[in-house]
């Protein structure tokens, strides 16, 4: 999938409060400072403390200001800890609540009505003063609530702290200098269990046993008894890297290379109803955009995207959306969670049937440096993979006098006159001159986003399934000729698995094998897995795999040097990878058979897992090519489908390249 408006999140809301039920809905008035009685501006609130309308303070009872009551009741700080679910304050009408919360995580169901000054609370038991009437929403009269709990309004004395009545725990928070003192003296580090988990444990364990302990998880214990051994971990309800409802049967597995690859990431799908709104997920982002990279027909919308029935669903459906004919969806893990180097595998069902063209289903990875649908991301990163500062990172691949070398003008297609390629250089190469913009480790590092694809899938002539998978790559062999032969590749099964004829144009090019599949896997009735296991770097390689079986495999010296275009050798990606998975339809793929296709059609996906050998390296910032500081000042860009090269925004500058014609001047 050759990679080159936001909404804001939707809210859930809570069932509303109705302020005309005064049977179950007290109301507390609310006053603005320095006003008389109305609001006006955005001053802070206070209580009402007029002479004629205070409350009448009783032996047990004392005012609270408005800070207190907002904490008391959770109005203040109720819906907004450290990890805030979205809640919204707004105007109300007759038959609505003050407000409405998504998913609110506040405690307590009282509201402030912010233009009217009001506060609402649940009935329960008060205590009121007999002369100061209050207004309810329907303009009706009543005294102020005071619920005897002192949640609300006004507070029993008797619940509050005072010298004369110290509570049994009074010390903890009063600590007295001469008894830490006396205690710190008490302490020695030389116990006997002190000095048996230091120095006589781990040689027992070690040595004598031959290992530490390991519970069902993997987690090694600690201390005598191998405590916290067990795998029982406590659930904080955050989000982790690996779901909980992967099976312990996948959590390793044996590398094509014979090595142990560990479970790092996994997403089952098995929660129905998940949305992939901005800020709706941990790891994944649906795009709001149309694709017109590959002039796609439809737009992607992240409403096209959910899970029902343990699966991931992306549906392609027939309807006008933004000038186009479609609507289906993109989703990514782009800057949420990135992998270098292991393995990754998806189970998928593929939309239509094995008969009809014209559908096309993706999942393929991409360096975070460029985000997919976001042109002026890509501009100048995708997809290069290269660390050599040469000819291969200018514009054309042709050196500032536009003619040489000479294979960059002859040896591409006919349809483009010759030439190789219409790429306007590698923005962040290794060529890039000091003090530049360029997003490290160095400006001698080059960077990009090149493409690696586990599958995109298409339907053969023979009237079963296929899927393509390839690597994208730029600077480009002359003629696109990159070395197809063995021992630089291996291909499994040729019976099954054959070559692409495509192998590039001018924005790419492409080491694509077309494997058969079978005619099952479709519309949720069977899955078949696909995958791609790597090592990243100039000696590296890429072994596609299908049901976990080897397709074929790529070595980085299948990429290496070409002297009829004075390039050096690619890279197998260092970059860190973002997943995208995709339901697209286009004449750019495969020309539609329209007559046999029928809508809606629908994308399943079982699960992602990635794996990895050794010490897991994943996250999108990592200190040997690091993303994020780089992305954040560049996030206007990074942010807008719209701009579509990197220098439609006048904020970016296209850092010099000491080969061009200007240097480092």
């Amino acid at each position: 999938m050759p990679s080159s408006s936001s909404r804001a999140s939707r809210l859930a809301a809570s069932s509303p409060l109705n302020p005309s039920r005064r049977d179950t809905r007290q109301l507390y008035p609310l006053d603005r400072e320095g006003s008389s009685g109305s609001s006006s501006g955005h001053d802070s609130p206070r209580i009402r403390n007029s002479s004629a309308q205070s409350m009448q303070r009783e032996s047990s009872q004392q005012t609270l200001d408005a800070t207190s009551l907002g904490v008391l009741t959770g109005a203040v700080g109720g819906s907004f800890g450290p990890f805030p679910r979205s809640s919204t304050y707004s105007n109300y009408g007759a038959s609505g609540g003050p407000f409405n919360r998504r998913d609110s995580m506040a405690s307590s169901d009282v509201a402030i009505d912010v233009a009217g000054d009001r506060v609402y609370l649940p009935t329960s038991r008060y205590s009121t003063a007999s002369n100061d009437s209050y207004a309810y929403a329907d303009g009706g009269r009543d005294t102020p609530p005071y619920l005897k709990n002192g949640a609300v309004g006004t507070v029993d004395e008797s619940l509050l702290w005072d010298k004369s009545k110290p509570e049994p725990d009074d010390y903890l928070h009063n600590p007295d200098p001469a008894v830490e003192k006396m205690l710190d003296k008490q302490w020695n580090a030389w116990s006997i269990r002190g000095i048996f988990n230091v120095g006589l444990w781990p040689i027992y364990r070690y040595v004598i046993l031959g290992g530490f302990p390991s519970g069902a998880n993997g987690n090694l214990g600690f201390n005598i008894g191998g405590i916290n051994g067990s795998g029982q971990v406590p659930n904080t309800g955050l989000p982790t890297l690996v779901d909980a409802d992967t099976p312990q049967s996948a959590y390793t597995r044996t590398g094509f290379d014979g090595e142990t690859y560990n479970l790092v990431f996994s997403d089952e799908f098995n929660t129905d109803g998940r949305t992939f709104w901005p800020g709706d997920d941990p790891w994944w982002q649906a795009v709001d955009l149309h694709y017109w990279q590959t002039k796609d027909m439809e737009w992607y919308d992240p409403d096209a995207i959910t899970t029902k029935n343990g699966k991931l669903v992306i549906t392609l459906s027939e309807e006008p959306n933004h000038d186009l004919a479609f609507r289906s969806g993109m989703l990514q893990s782009w800057n949420k969670f990135c992998f270098t180097g292991g393995y990754i595998e998806i189970s998928m069902s593929m939309p239509g049937t094995p008969h009809a063209q014209g559908f096309w289903p993706g999942a393929w990875t991409m360096g975070n440096l460029g985000r997919a649908g976001y042109g002026g991301t890509n501009d100048g990163m995708w997809p290069y993979s290269y660390d050599a500062c040469d000819v291969g990172t200018l514009p054309n691949q042709t050196f500032p006098n536009g003619t040489t070398p000479t294979a960059a003008k002859t040896s591409g297609s006919v349809d483009y006159g010759g030439e190789l390629s219409w790429l306007g250089g590698q923005r962040v190469s290794a060529c890039t001159c000091p003090g530049e913009d360029h997003p490290g480790p160095n400006v001698g590092v080059g960077r990009g986003a090149p493409e690696i694809d586990i599958n995109e899938a298409q339907v053969d002539y023979r009237g079963i399934g296929s899927a393509s998978q390839s690597i994208q790559m730029a600077p480009m062999d002359a003629g696109y000729l990159w070395k197809n032969t063995t021992p630089y590749i291996q291909i499994w099964n040729e019976s099954r698995t054959f070559q692409n004829v495509w192998q590039g144009a001018v924005y790419q090019e492409s080491m694509s094998v077309v494997t058969l599949t079978d005619t099952t896997s479709y519309n949720g009735n069977g899955y078949t897995t696909f995958g791609y296991e790597y090592d990243p770097g100039p000696s590296g390689r890429i072994t596609w795999a299908m049901n976990a079986s080897q397709t074929w495999q790529l070595n980085a010296d299948a990429m290496g040097p070409n002297a009829d275009t004075m390039i050096s050798q690619r890279l197998i990606s260092m970059e860190p990878m973002s997943i995208n998975i995709n339901l697209a339809i286009s004449d750019a793929f495969q020309t539609p058979a329209w007559a046999s296709l029928t809508f809606p059609a629908q994308l399943h996906v079982d699960y992602v897992r990635v794996y990895q050998k050794g010490t897991p390296n994943v996250g999108c910032d990592p200190a040997s090519h690091p993303t994020s500081d780089y992305i954040n000042r560049h996030l206007d860009t990074y942010d807008n489908p719209n701009i579509t090269t990197w220098l439609q925004n006048t904020n970016n500058t296209w850092p010099k390249n000491s080969l061009s014609a200007t240097g480092c001047d």
